[in-house]
């Protein structure tokens, strides 16, 4: 299997080469694809130096399997016509809503891989953890309605916006003036209420980046509401997300659900540091839940708090999971 990385120099890309090396995949060759001014860098992988491509001169004929994880204008000129070379897993949002184009998580809709025209798309950082729970929930339950708010950290904004969190956090203790130039306001010592840009209805994209996301994976019928905003967090994307269902249900059987969820651990203890938070997740492959509670308000509708990794479960790992699937097959 040859496999490549297009935008191998960026957080995702540098991740899914981590993840990689990890993987049971067996690569006989590893491409390395970034920008011109990358270009003939070098990168390694299983200790092995590797000689990033030029994007416009790389000849995708040479991998089966090629990872995009360089944004949606990248994916909007290349990826047609490297599909028609390769299989494509696409980490930005472009294809995503497609008809024709599988939005998946291996856990939650593997099935969804057949139906693949060379194009699959890897979902929203903040979709992924949060389907992973909703998932067998909704298969014994159904669920009727979800109203999740996100706390997303600022890796998810790309490295120039974890720089400006270091240095606007450095400048604040130092009492020096700060400038935001990567968010609309300060982030250091703050939260902001805005990830993407707004809709007419005053709904951000990555607020319906999750509604229309989770209906496509899971099931159009559930109605579901969010608000994202971005926290002074380096890495790791917390949710607090209240589910309700169709009926009532069984709260032990909810935890016992949650417990055997794939992907995910159940961390709920009803004490002090009984819960899991960002900084605990970085780099850890696995979804945690917390805070499990029945929603005193609602009787057919529970609490949760969902952390993970938005660099690796929320992108890297899913993407190499897919890729293992459609090997395995």
């Amino acid at each position: 299997m040859n496999l490549a990385i297009i935008g191998a120099t960026g957080n995702v890309g540098r991740k899914t080469i981590e993840v990689l090396e990890k993987s049971s995949i067996k690569i006989n060759k590893i491409f390395l694809i970034a920008s011109e001014k990358s270009a003939g860098k070098k990168l390694l992988f299983k200790k092995k130096e590797i000689v990033i491509e030029q994007l416009e001169k790389y000849d995708f004929t040479k991998a089966e399997i090629t990872i995009f994880a360089a944004g949606v204008e990248i994916a909007k000129k290349w990826i047609p016509e490297a599909s028609k070379k390769t299989i494509v897993i696409d980490n930005s949002s472009f294809f995503r809503m497609q008809d024709d184009v599988p939005l998946v998580v291996p856990e939650v809709n593997s099935k969804s891989l057949s139906k693949h025209k060379n194009i699959i798309s890897n979902p929203n950082c903040s979709t992924i953890q949060m389907v992973l729970a909703l998932k067998p929930l909704h298969d014994e339950y159904k669920i009727k309605r979800v109203v999740v708010s996100t706390y997303q950290a600022v890796s998810g904004a790309g490295k120039a916006s974890v720089d400006e969190l270091f240095q606007q956090t450095e400048d604040y203790l130092k009492n020096k003036k700060i400038t935001s130039k990567n968010f609309t306001k300060q982030i250091a010592f703050n939260l902001i209420p805005h990830i993407d840009s707004f809709g007419k209805d005053g709904y951000t994209k990555e607020e319906l980046k999750m509604i229309n996301e989770t209906k496509k994976i899971l099931d159009d019928d559930i109605d579901l509401t969010a608000t994202c905003v971005r926290v002074p967090v380096k890495t790791g994307h917390s949710e607090s997300i209240n589910i309700e269902f169709e009926n009532l249900f069984d709260f032990a059987n909810i935890k016992k659900i949650l417990r055997n969820s794939p992907g995910c651990k159940v961390l709920d203890e009803h004490k002090d540091g009984g819960y899991v938070t960002p900084l605990e997740v970085e780099d850890n492959h696995t979804t945690f839940i917390s805070r499990i509670r029945k929603d005193n308000s609602n009787v057919k509708a529970v609490n949760l708090w969902v952390v993970s990794d938005n660099l690796v479960k929320g992108a890297a790992l899913n993407t190499v999971q897919i890729a293992e699937h459609l090997i395995n097959k």
